[in-house]
């Protein structure tokens, strides 16, 4: 970006606004597919395991390629660079409306996921550069409306495209959106200048490619294949594994790796950089599983599952408008400490749901729920930036947009796979005490009757109930094993300090060049 004082951005509000659009739009497309995920597995023709690849396709090819971010900023101009992904994306978008089979589906939301991963890091960077570090809070609060809210408003808006019209328009909304965000920043962003005399560091991203795929076929295949008895997993794990070995051998030996190792010598980029990664595994996650669950268990329409998943954005909306204010004047450690232990209360809360949950309930838990994703996010970035030299400003956001694309592409994957398979252990286990020694099917009574193992009718009835506790307890697992990922990030809050505010601008550098 050019030279320019940040008090005397022209057009900062058009700006704003085209940057926060992308970035809605980015985020939004993680999580709008999934209401539409059982009506997309009948028009293509997919199992249950092999739809939610329309999701991990999408997060993982992001997750690849967020970390080259910086460097292609530098090389080519963050401005351009901007531009091309945002037309990237809107065109992938139309594809995956128009596909009519999962290949096509997984390999177009591979693309969609490769234009997008810049979106966020570049709106990011644009953002700090174009506000001064005193209403940086503010800027953020405005940024992470999109960040933080596109992946809880998506399946609301997912799930009223569906029913009024088709799940293809859950990609088609992003057409006007793309084209609006194009052209503002075509018109006012101010001009970058490319540096073409950089090299890439292909080995890195080569290593870092090799163990973030590896990494994420086997957390996608592990299910169907046995896991560790199956030699394709094993093989995708030692892949997985020694890429990210070799990644941070070659980030530490190299001398110019495209992820600067200095990064991580600021204590709160670091430890920022790992509660991220904590936090991308439930914001995804629990927003996947809360759409079947209202669905296929509670028995809501797909218009009334959207709908009532919408409260979960308002909470975020509110917290991070409030710790926008906030956090400045009070330790965002406190104010993230609240976001966790409120995010921990909604899971434990969810622990004991059962389909017959009052609305009431589940409205009040996400909300809260959504309350602390917002509190953790915003004075998250805050802390994390503060301290971090501007020079790597680029490179810090797409690195935190990486650990959060892995960890939400991680997360997806492990509490689907616990759900399918502690769903089959658990239908066996209950299936077990399925006799005719139990009572409750001895006698002529309406529920021996009607769940009479012998006759077709009362087998299928059983088989059907039976499969519905043993779903309700999955659920209930997943849900706890998401406390036991979040509760440990509040010793990472004990690494951070709290930033002082300086009125120096900003180092407009990018780390490759200096």
């Amino acid at each position: 970006m050019a030279s320019v004082s940040q008090d005397q951005v022209p057009h900062r509000l058009i700006i704003t606004l085209c940057t926060v659009g992308a970035t809605l739009m980015q985020a939004l497309d993680q999580t709008i597919a999934n209401v539409a995920l059982p009506y997309m597995q009948g028009s293509l023709s997919a199992t249950y395991d092999e739809i939610t690849w329309v999701l991990t396709s999408y997060i993982t090819a992001a997750a690849i390629m967020t970390a080259p971010v910086g460097w292609l900023a530098a090389r080519f101009g963050r401005k351009y660079l901007f531009i091309t992904c945002l037309v990237g994306f809107t065109i992938t978008s139309m594809m995956c409306g128009a596909a009519q089979s999962l290949p096509q589906m997984v390999v177009f939301r591979l693309l969609q996921g490769v234009f997008g991963a810049a979106l966020v890091p570049l709106s990011q960077s644009t953002m700090m550069d174009i506000y001064p570090i005193e209403q940086r809070g503010k800027a953020m609060a405005i940024w992470g409306v999109g960040v933080m809210v596109g992946p809880i408003l998506g399946p609301t808006l997912g799930g009223y495209l569906t029913e009024m019209y088709n799940w293809r328009f859950v990609f088609y909304i992003n057409l006007p959106f793309g084209i609006l965000a194009t052209l503002g920043l075509l018109f006012f962003m101010p001009r970058s200048h490319p540096n073409f005399n950089m090299r890439f560091d292909w080995i890195g991203f080569g290593v870092l490619s090799m163990g973030i795929g590896g990494l994420q076929m086997m957390l996608d295949r592990g299910q169907d294949q046995d896991w560790f008895g199956s030699t394709e997993v094993i093989t995708e794990a030692i892949l997985g594994g020694l890429g990210i070995y070799l990644f941070i051998v070659h980030m530490i030996t190299a001398k110019k790796p495209f992820i600067p190792p200095l990064l991580f010598k600021d204590r709160n980029f670091a430890a920022g950089v790992v509660m991220m990664f904590a936090a991308g595994t439930i914001l995804v996650s629990s927003s996947s599983l809360m759409a079947p669950w209202l669905q296929n268990l509670a028995n809501y329409p797909v218009e009334a599952a959207g709908l009532i998943m919408a409260p979960r954005g308002i909470g975020t909306m509110f917290a991070m408008m409030t710790c926008g204010r906030l956090a400045t004047k009070i330790d965002p450690r406190k104010i993230m400490a609240c976001g966790i232990l409120s995010l921990v209360w909604s899971l434990w809360e969810m622990t004991t749901w059962t389909p017959d949950v009052a609305q009431w309930r589940i409205i009040v838990t996400i909300m809260v729920q959504g309350a602390g994703i917002g509190s953790i996010f915003l004075p998250l970035q805050v802390l994390a930036f503060a301290t971090l030299p501007g020079q790597y400003r680029t490179d810090g956001a797409s690195l935190f947009s990486l650990f959060r694309n892995i960890g939400a592409a991680v997360g997806v994957s492990v509490t689907t796979s616990m759900l399918a398979r502690n769903t089959q252990v658990l239908h066996e286990q209950i299936g077990a005490l399925v006799t005719p020694f139990n009572r409750a099917l001895q006698g002529g009574g309406a529920v021996s009757r009607s769940w009479n193992p012998a006759s077709p009718h009362g087998a299928t009835a059983l088989d059907h109930i039976v499969n519905q506790q043993a779903q309700i307890i999955a659920y209930i697992d997943d849900y706890k094993m998401m406390i036991f990922t979040t509760l440990p990030s509040l010793l990472l809050l004990l690494l951070m300090r709290r930033p002082r505010l300086s009125s120096a601008a900003p180092a407009e550098a990018h780390a490759a060049l200096d």
